[in-house]
């Protein structure tokens, strides 16, 4: 029996490089994993008033389905923070609660793209904005972000690809892979290339409150005109990525975006709803001070520092500091390996220290790359960088 195309067609290299790993661990080796982007699996850990909610909340609530649009109280606290952080004004309706941004993402893709439409994306971008239009038939088209330039968008780049088949321009901002913030400029250059081409935009902020240097800006905020649809959620900045919980929000004053909304709405009633109890407690989440913030951003500043410095000690190799968020996206300047999978691959059986290939976040822009984070402590990220540099200092 075969399975379809489209799901064998899949590939997430942030999960599947954990599969060769797993190999190590069962020899018996330890490996250092810099691969995925949870803080939770280091010294980070979820505020006690939010737990102590969701203790709460399964003994208030009758644990039963959550409209499928998302706990009104929910949105009602989504719909003021956005426009605390974002002055933008926002309705109940124009608001649901998804599992995660990765739900939220893919319904609308599910919505907007038919067979042989085309995805403006950034490149390098996370892997989820390459594959879901796909899924459906489509293709994500990759626009350049300028390494050189602190991983920015190329604009001049972005107006070349857009086509006739173009449904909108997706900004990850802050960025994963690269951990760039956007400036204000860029972001009103595409903000206005979108109102030129009648697209819009899909804007994904789920790091905007853990930026170190730069400030973040919503092309949400810019956009006057232009349809928005803003996607985010909690995993990251309330530290909360195992609840899967995330939204979207329709922000269009001029109505385009009308029947897209709606087939996003047809969507969640199919899935019936998010998880209820933690619906409830993540209100907590954002009507509480984010009393952890400073601290962790405080962590993140300093192990990005100390990430950037010794990468860029290691022969063969060279990175741009990251800005926010904790994600580095390093160039292999040595020719010893002949891709990066290949790199990768070598430096997980001869380090232990499992990375992620860029070509999993572009196979053009992300080519020659790879991705970490800095997550753990310097010390254990020390080791990590030590074990690379001595290897490298023998092949490189």
């Amino acid at each position: 029996m075969k399975a379809t195309a489209r799901t064998m067609g899949i590939s997430y290299a942030i999960r599947e490089m954990l599969l060769p790993a797993r190999e190590l661990e069962k020899q018996g080796h330890k490996i250092i994993k810099l691969h995925i982007g949870d803080p939770n699996k280091f010294d980070f850990e979820t505020p006690k008033h939010v737990r102590d909610a969701l203790c709460a909340a399964v003994e208030k609530c009758d644990n039963g389905y959550e409209e499928s649009e998302g706990n009104v109280e929910l949105r009602k606290a989504i719909i003021e923070k956005e426009k605390k952080k974002n002055n933008i004004d926002l309705s109940l309706k124009d608001m649901v609660v998804t599992n995660g941004v990765t739900e939220a993402l893919q319904m609308i893709c599910a919505a907007t793209i038919d067979v042989g439409d085309e995805a403006l994306v950034p490149g390098p971008s996370y892997t989820s904005y390459l594959e879901f239009p796909k899924f459906f038939g489509g293709k994500a088209i990759t626009y350049r972000t300028i390494e050189e330039e602190g991983w920015q968008p190329d604009v001049d780049d972005l107006r070349k690809k857009i086509t006739p088949r173009t449904k909108f321009i997706a900004v990850i901002n802050p960025n994963n892979p690269t951990g760039a913030v956007y400036s204000e400029k860029r972001l009103k250059d595409i903000v206005d290339l979108a109102g030129e081409y009648g697209l819009f935009v899909i804007s994904d902020e789920i790091y905007d409150l853990m930026t170190f240097e730069g400030e973040h800006h919503s092309p949400a905020t810019l956009a006057k005109d232009v349809p928005t649809i803003l996607v985010n959620g909690f995993s990251k900045v309330d530290l909360l990525p195992g609840w899967r919980l995330g939204y979207a929000a329709f922000h269009d004053t001029t109505h385009q975006l009308d029947e897209i909304e709606e087939a996003v709405h047809k969507q969640a009633r199919l899935r019936l709803s998010a998880n209820a109890p933690c619906q409830m407690a993540v209100i907590e989440a954002l009507k509480h001070p984010k009393d952890h913030l400073e601290g962790m951003r405080s962590k993140l500043r300093s192990r990005g520092e100390f990430a950037y410095k010794r990468v860029n000690e290691i022969p063969g190799l060279s990175c741009v500091k990251a800005q926010a968020a904790f994600y580095m996206f390093p160039k292999i300047e040595s020719d010893h390996w002949k891709s990066d999978r290949e790199f990768v691959l070598d430096i997980l059986h001869q380090c232990h220290v499992l990375l992620v290939p860029g070509t999993g976040f572009c196979p053009e822009y992300g080519k020659g790359h790879f991705r970490m984070v800095f997550l753990p402590n310097e010390q254990i990220l020390g080791q990590a960088f030590d074990q690379i540099e001595s290897y490298m200092r023998k092949v490189a």
